[in-house]
This record gives structure tokens, sequence and C-alpha cells, in this order.
């Protein structure tokens, strides 16, 4: 399968071949699970003496014939502190269990509950990264990610744009970008923020963001820009490619290809290669 380079005036430069890894099966299954591995949470709780600052000496006795005795009294039994004393009569305040004044929760969030444990083996983090760009090169799985790309024509999937892409200042790229994408993809590549509907403003997430587009580089390029999300492909992840589903919009720079090549198959090719001399 073949590709076609634009340069960033949107035009075809030149034709390459796909490395295979744009042709693999899409697995959402292994995908779904590296997302779920790779989930964090800020772990929180109440302090572990939360409430139990107190001087109530544990729970009373409840039978007969024992100095300070709830037996008889009609009292439940919970800790209690000695406010007032007077011989065997005690006035006493409930201390500690949840339903008494300034006592602890009954079931405060945990931070063990919170920590994520999840693990994934080395094999099925590379396929479901595998799996994440061939996403990227299938115009069905953009479209289904994209609601206001559904029943249009999207062309030139992956988008592979020449490393002259690296170089552009803002204004340039922003120009270079509405070229190579055109106007239906260039509204879904940019940011958009936006206030969210119900309670959710409420509590701490007043604003959404939508991912836009992202922008592959090589490991020697540089790109600075708040545009959009820019990774380098070295250190492209699966969270990067299909946060929130596969089929993200992506463009890639030529040397991008290859240094995803070299990361992917560069080492079976060097197997393959040892075993051959082995074999003469």
């Amino acid at each position: 399968m073949k590709a076609n380079i634009l340069s960033i005036d949107g035009k075809k430069v030149k034709e390459i071949a796909l490395p295979e890894f744009f042709n693999q099966p899409i697995r959402e299954d292994l995908i779904f699970k590296v997302l779920e591995t790779r989930k964090t949470k800020q772990p929180y709780a109440p302090s572990p003496v939360a409430g139990k600052q107190h001087s109530a000496s544990g729970k009373l006795r409840h039978r007969r014939h024992v100095w300070r005795s709830q037996y008889g009294r009609g009292m439940s039994r919970i800790p209690r502190k000695i406010m007032l004393e007077r011989g065997s009569q005690f006035h006493w305040i409930g201390a500690e269990v949840a339903s008494t004044r300034g006592g602890r929760r009954a079931h405060p969030p945990k931070i063990i509950a919170m920590i994520n444990t999840k693990m994934i083996n080395k094999k099925e983090a590379k396929l479901a990264l595998v799996s994440a760009l061939s996403a990227t090169a299938n115009e069905k799985e953009v479209e289904k990610k994209y609601n206001s790309l559904k029943n249009k024509n999207i062309e030139n999937l992956p988008l592979i744009v020449e490393s002259k892409l690296a170089t552009l200042k803002t204004k340039e790229l922003v120009q270079a970008l509405k070229l190579i994408l055109r106007e239906d993809l260039f509204e879904v590549a940019q940011k958009k923020k936006s206030i969210r509907t119900g309670r959710g403003k409420m509590r701490g997430r007043k604003h959404k963001k939508t991912a836009g587009l992202l922008i592959v580089i090589g490991k020697n390029e540089k790109l600075n820009s708040n545009i959009s999300d820019i990774k380098k492909a070295h250190n492209i992840s699966v969270v990067d490619l299909a946060g929130g589903g596969q089929g993200r919009l992506v463009i890639y720079t030529e040397q991008a290809i290859k240094d995803l090549e070299e990361r992917l198959e560069g080492k079976e090719k060097n197997k393959m290669q040892s075993k051959e001399k082995k074999e003469k």
C-alpha cells in the first residue's frame, strides 16, 4: 500500500510505501485494555486519626456491679467521654463513631482503592499501539470518532507531510494546516473549549475540551505550538493516539514515519538479518 507525501501547500510531492503497521487489523479490546492500565487518579482520603482525637476511653461496659457501667441506664453502647463526674454518676457525651458530634466518617474514601494496579503484557501493548496507528489511517474509524465528518469523503489517510512542516512558525503553521486539511478537517483539528452542561460545572470540571489535531514529528525535529498536540515518534503512546476512542486525526511528518518504522519493525528486521547470516 502506498501513500502520498504532501507539501506544506497541500500538494502531492511524491509517493512512499506505507509501513506494515498501518495495514494491521484494529484490536479495540487491546486498545481499551491499555487505556485502562494507563488511567490515573489523584488519591485522597481523610486523616487516619480524624474523629478519633478525643479522651473517650473506648466502649463502656454493659454489665452489673461494675463501676462506670451503662447497665440499667438505657444508654446505647458507643464510646463516650466523661464531661462531669460525681462519684459513680457521670455526664457522658458520645464520641468517635459516625453518629456522634465530631465523630469520624462512616465509610470514608480509601487511598488503596484509588491506586491503579492493572498491568498489561509487552506484546499486547505493542499490538495495541500498532492498532491505534492503523486506526489513524482508516477512514471509517476517523468518521466514527468525529460526528461532523459523517458522510464526508476523507482522502489521503494517513496524512503525511514533508518534514519542512516542523520548521514553520505558528502563523505559517496555521496557513499550512488549512491547505493540508481543507475546511471539514480543519474544523475538527482545532482545539475547542466549552462550558459543560449539568451539575459538573459545580464539581470542579466547568470546562470541557476537544482533543483536536495531533502532529507526530521525528525524534530530531522540533516544533513548538499551542495550536495542537505535538508528540515525537519515539515517545508516542496509545493514550495520545486513541484516548477517548481510536481514530484520532493525526498528521505525520516524513521523518516521523521513518522513526516509527525503526521503532516497531527495526528490531525484527535486525533479528531476521542476523538469522540469515548465521544460516549462510
